[in-house]
Parts: structure tokens; sequence; C-alpha cells
């Protein structure tokens, strides 16, 4: 990776992003998304003015330093435009960096020592003359590899559960000196300081839409594992045994993961040439980014629940992988920035008309419909309100931010798996998949009743199943997929090396008597 990739958004950036060998270690993937595109990616920037921080990318490139990303704070989440860091400009032209507040304390970058030293971007508010002049990021030691610098003080999180461990942790600065150079960007105020705090997180954007690729292979693993597993599974005896892949309970959310997966794949090679487009505006570069996040984590999170659900107790061990990924999509849901949050900033600003996203390639399909009619709904109300953040759209408008924008997520997807070839096998079944997530529009708005909405998903699933072996290869993941339950052989080495205790004590013979009736309950007790 050099610095031209970070900063370009070459090929080679989304393919990290793309690979499906982050199936096998979501921690090692989340710390190269961090180093990678929001710590060195963010002093890169910076660099193109001030060349001698190219030697600090370097060493971020090469992994000569472990690089962290402070931006939200334990107290304000996703409300970034309150915390609370404050770094403060003193007589000598350097600063002094604090977390005033116990809130105030950066929230989940993993920044206990770890063998290699670690520096960090960290977000505060620049404090001059006692004015505030808005957000400013500052590059920070934080520890040598082996203890934490002076006024840095972590602390560590415990593990998040069903994931691959990442050592999160609480840090706070007291009174930590920072010299000038260590400020990027200017002194002066900016004259727009929300304008400006979203311009120096610009890299939290592009994480938006990379943190999402890696969903792709997430879906990829999950169809593997499930088509596996219940091709190997079987029911029945002797000439009458037969795969419980037979079955359409069975073989349901696997297709549906499937199909999605190949209309996805489509759906992201459209976003990542859209947000690469720096003749768009930017609002709708991110918006693009945050609408394809949002419908690749909402199609895991129901798929991978789904299939763990038809691979039974089995599905429920993180040594064949779906509980592992689920709690992986869990938190890329919420990493660089989280999708409700996302939904309600994007419908708002979509509703006032700040911006528009492109248009439909096709207006009359189905899902064009949805999008353009739930939005309908959605404008109805904003225009009756008295504010945009009235009371009234409190109540009635955020809680539809997420589906408004998944379903526009879901037309984009159509057409662009229509304009790649995908196939339309693959494509109708996406869509009779979309059309369950919103049955009751679907049959008021078209001549979708339920029985007909059973049909085309019946007629979907019928063409796409003969073609399930040949999808699954074309996935190609099999070499990332460590899940046991997907062949006897594996099953077979895991058994044997399990801790097995055999017996060995001898039993005693334990002769039932009638007892007294006085002593009934005690017989009870005793047994």
């Amino acid at each position: 990776m050099t610095i031209d990739d970070i900063i370009s958004l070459t090929p080679k950036f989304w393919q990290l992003h793309n690979d499906p060998i982050a199936l096998l270690d979501g921690a090692a993937i989340t710390l190269l998304t961090i180093q990678f595109n929001l710590c060195a990616g963010t002093i890169a920037r910076y660099a193109r003015q001030r060349p001698e921080l190219v030697p600090v990318v370097e060493d971020l490139l090469q992994y000569r330093k472990h690089g962290q990303f402070m931006l939200t704070e334990l107290g304000h989440g996703l409300d970034i435009a309150n915390i609370e860091t404050i770094a403060t400009l003193l007589p000598t032209g350097d600063f002094v960096l604090n977390s005033p507040t116990p809130s105030s304390a950066k929230f989940m970058p993993p920044t206990v020592p770890a063998g290699l030293p670690c520096i960090a971007v960290v977000f505060a508010k620049l404090v001059v003359d006692s004015e505030d002049r808005g957000h400013r990021p500052f590059i920070v030691t934080l520890n040598d590899g082996k203890e934490m610098c002076i006024g840095v003080q972590c602390s560590l999180l415990p593990f998040r559960g069903g994931t691959h461990p990442v050592m999160h942790s609480l840090t706070r600065f007291c009174d930590v000196r920072l010299t000038r150079n260590a400020l990027l960007g200017s002194l002066e105020k900016p004259a727009d300081v929300h304008a400006n705090l979203m311009d120096i997180i610009h890299r939290v954007s592009i994480g938006t839409i990379a943190i999402g690729c890696l969903t792709l292979p997430a879906m990829q693993c999950t169809a593997t594992i499930g088509a596996l597993y219940s091709l190997r599974r079987q029911v029945g005896t002797g000439a009458k045994r037969m795969p419980i892949l037979a079955f359409r309970t069975q073989h349901a959310p696997i297709l549906a993961v499937a199909a999605n997966a190949y209309v996805i794949q489509a759906l992201q090679r459209w976003a990542i040439a859209q947000f690469c487009d720096i003749r768009l505006d930017a609002r709708v570069r991110h918006g693009i980014a945050a609408v394809f996040k949002s419908v690749v984590v909402h199609h895991e999170q129901q798929g991978v629940l789904s299939v763990s659900e038809r691979c039974g107790a089995q599905g429920l061990f993180a040594h064949n992988q779906l509980s592992c990924i689920h709690g992986e999509v869990r938190g890329l849901a919420i990493a660089e920035g989280d999708v409700l949050g996302l939904a309600i900033r994007l419908v708002n600003e979509l509703l006032i008309g700040r911006y528009s996203l492109p248009r439909p390639s096709n207006s009359a399909s189905l899902l064009a419909l949805h999008a353009a009619g739930l939005f309908a709904d959605l404008h109805t109300i904003v225009k009756s309100a008295k504010h945009h953040r009235s009371d009234e759209v409190n109540r009635r408008i955020l809680l539809r931010c997420l589906p408004m924008m998944e379903a526009i997520g879901h037309r984009m997807a159509y057409d662009a798996a229509v304009a790649q070839g995908v196939r339309p096998a693959l494509i109708d079944l996406y869509v009779a998949n979309v059309v369950k997530l919103d049955a009751a529009w679907y049959a008021e708005n078209t001549e979708l009743g339920r029985a007909a909405q059973e049909e085309m998903e019946t007629r979907a699933m019928d063409a796409v199943l003969p073609l399930l072996g040949e999808l699954v290869q074309g996935m190609d993941v099999f070499a990332y997929v460590n899940a046991l339950i997907v062949s006897d052989e594996r099953w077979d080495a895991f058994v044997h090396d399990l801790k097995t205790y055999e017996g060995n004590a001898h039993a005693d013979f334990l002769e039932l008597r009638s007892a007294p009736q006085g002593q009934a309950e005690m017989t009870r007790s005793h047994l």
C-alpha cells in the first residue's frame, strides 16, 4: 500500500476491503482499515503541503508504527460536534491536550501497548486565547510499544462477545504536551465550523463505503457454509436418504443470501465508481456510501441469522463461523457511521432538498416505485411540519428514515445488477426478497397481493435452486471458510481432537423400593 493508493483510492485500496481473507480474523481487518484509511489517510492529506509528514505516513504503511483514529468520545457517540477534548495553544507555541471530563474519554480505539510505538490522529477543540476555534486533528504519540506516554491513560475494555478480540480501550489525556507541528491544519477559525468538521473527518465517509465492502465476502461465506452443510446433512435411511438442502425451508434462506451477494456485488462496483467521481457533489458521494452500507449490512445481518438458524445447534458455535460473522457485521453497522445516524441525516437532507441522489435507471421498476412512494409519504409530512427538526418530524419521520434509505439502496442495487448483466433469475429472487421486507406497501400500491408475492418468490427460487452449486463455486471463498460442519473430514478431525473423558468408575447399583409414606418426600429429595 502506497501513499497514492491511500489518497487516490486506487483499486488496491478497495481490494483490501473486499478480500475474503478478512473472514479469518475480523480484528485484523479492523486494525488494517483504521491504520490505512483513517490514520494514514488523514495524515497523508496534509503531507501534500508538509513533506515532513511523509515519513510518518510511510511508517504507518510499512507497519513500523501502529496508527489509531480518535474521534468518538464516551459521552457523545455520534454527537461529534460536541466532543470535549481540548487542545489549548500555549504562549510557547506548543499545545496542551486534555480530557476535561470522564465523558470526554476517547472510546473504542485500541491504545494498549502492543509491541510497536503507537500514534493517533486525535480530534480536539482548538482553543487559542480562550477562543474556541473549532475542531482540529492532532498527531499524538500514545505509547512506545511497552508503556503509555506521560499524561496518556488507557483503560482496557472487556472483549466484545462473539467476535475476534480487539483491545478496545478508553483513552484520556491529562496535560499532554504537543509541539506546534502536531497540529494538522491552520490555527485560524474557519468561516463555517460545521463544514470544517465534515472536511477534516472526510476519511470517515471513505470508511463508510470501505467498511460496507467487507460484508460482501461475509455474504459469500454465509451462503457457502449454508449450502455445504445442507448437502452434507441428510435425513432418511437407505435409498430414501436425502440431503436437507432439498427442503424449501432449508434452501430458501441460502438461495436468498446467494442472490443478494451477486446483486450486491454489482451495487458495490457502481457505488465505488460513483464515490470516486470527484465531479459529483461531496454530499452526494457520501450519501451513496451511506446507502450502500445500510443495504449490504441489513442484507447480511438478516441472511446470516436465517442461515445460522437452519444449521440448528451447530449454527450457534463460533467454530462454525456464522455466529462470529454475525457479531462482526453488527460491529460494521456501527463503525464509520452508525447506519441509523447516517439514515437520519441523509433522508432529512433529501426531504428538505439540499441535494438529490442519482435518479433510477428504470423509474417504473417495482423497487423504484417503492422508494418513490415512501419518499412521497415522508415529503408530505415534512411540508406540513413547522420545521424539519420539529416534534412532528421526530415522531413521524425518524423511525422511517432507515427503511427509506434502504429502499433507495434496493432500487440502486436493482439498477446496477440489470446494467451489469447479472443473471435475471438472481435479480428476480433479489426483488422477491426485497418485496417481503415491506409486503403491505406492495399489496396496497401495486397489483402484488399476498398470493402474487408468494408466487413471485416461488418461481424465482425454482429458477435459482439448480444454479446453487455453480453460484457457490463462483463466489470462490471456500479457502477462507474454516467452519467445521461443511465436510465430514473436518468434523471427524475436530471430534478426534476434543478432550474426551473415558468411563473408569464402577457404578453403584441403585435399587428403588417402595418407601413408607412419611419418607416419600425425603426419598424424592435424595434422588
